[in-house]
């Protein structure tokens, strides 16, 4: 790939550190495996040293003013709410607004999507931020196309990520687009990360709220259900690896879970095949013994229930969904 012009990440007061070090970890290795990789700058509406959202600082940041295309992607960083304010409401837009036109790409991680809304890049196009605030984001500006339960989207030169952590994910994706597979494995496994959490993954899983709701007692449930969804999951033998009764782990199951065990149990094998299916080329039959189905027929039957499609087709369709629009 020949270059472009360097990355721009955009910092902020107020700035989310971890917003900035993930991406930046992944394109600063990107650029020592392979010659051709963008340089990196990290710059601020004023310059300068910017101080960020917990006590960290990030030094000799250049001005946005100082900066000319072109850009091969323009990052912008979330952080906390008054710091995202007063950039969107400051000269950041405005730049970003004049100096999209310019970039190959231009992205977001977490609040940072609500800059790019502003400078009007998101009309029309699939975006996401942090769970929290997709809600929000979907108000304000309603010509976006919210997806609010991906961790990253790609729509054409435009690309978003949820939070935090998902700007590692989001990077990722775009050094593998660039630069191959093989480079973004080496990366992955240098910063000991998955390689790579899929976009249309879910931000919010199914696992994290039971992890956040069960207590002790029902820790060992939980994990044969989320490790082994192929195995017996019946609530006899669930409620013995908790040593309650049948009767008394399914009340306790529905009251701190949410939901009966067998509701989740089914939860969690769909989203098992539904993740086999993004992230691996595994038959659809495989799939549906690995995910506890029994038979692909099995699985196709509860994906159309569920889902209204195929197996094959909504790999298809996830796979079309997350892949970078080429140039």
């Amino acid at each position: 790939m020949a270059k472009s012009g360097p990355i721009v990440i955009v910092v902020f007061p107020g700035v989310e550190p971890l917003d900035v070090a993930g991406p930046a970890a992944v394109f600063a290795r990107a650029r020592a495996l392979c010659p051709d990789a963008p340089d990196m700058i990290f710059a601020s509406p004023e310059g300068g040293t910017v101080r960020a959202d917990g006590g960290l600082s990030f030094a000799d940041t250049a001005a946005l003013s100082s900066l000319t295309g072109p850009f091969d992607l323009i990052l912008i960083a979330g952080g906390t709410e008054q710091g995202l304010i007063a950039a969107i409401h400051g000269q950041l837009s405005a730049w970003l607004r004049q100096a999209a036109p310019s970039a190959r790409r231009v992205g977001s991680v977490c609040g940072g999507a609500f800059v790019l809304a502003r400078a009007g890049l998101l009309a029309t196009r699939r975006a996401t931020t942090h769970w929290s605030a997709t809600a929000r984001l979907q108000a304000m500006y309603p010509d976006t196309i919210v997806e609010p339960d991906a961790i990253f989207t790609i729509d054409g030169p435009v690309c978003t990520s949820a939070g935090v952590t998902s700007g590692i994910d989001l990077a990722l994706a775009l050094v593998e687009a660039d630069h191959g597979s093989q480079v973004a494995a080496n990366i992955a496994r240098q910063l000991v990360v998955f390689l790579r959490r899929p976009g249309g993954q879910s931000q919010f899983s199914e696992a994290l709220r039971a992890q956040a709701k069960g207590g002790s007692l029902l820790a060992a449930a939980l994990d044969e259900i989320q490790s082994h969804p192929a195995h017996d999951l019946c609530v006899a033998r669930l409620a013995s690896l908790c040593a309650m009764s049948p009767r008394t782990f399914t009340r306790r199951f529905t009251l701190e879970i949410g939901s009966p065990p067998a509701a989740f149990v089914a939860t969690a094998r769909l989203d098992h095949a539904k993740r086999l299916l993004l992230t691996t080329h595994m038959p659809v039959a495989s799939i549906a013994y690995a995910s506890g189905y029994g038979s692909a027929e099995a699985m196709n039957h509860v994906f159309r229930n569920r889902l209204g499609v195929a197996p094959s087709d909504l790999r298809h369709r996830l796979q079309s969904a997350q892949a970078p629009a080429a140039d």
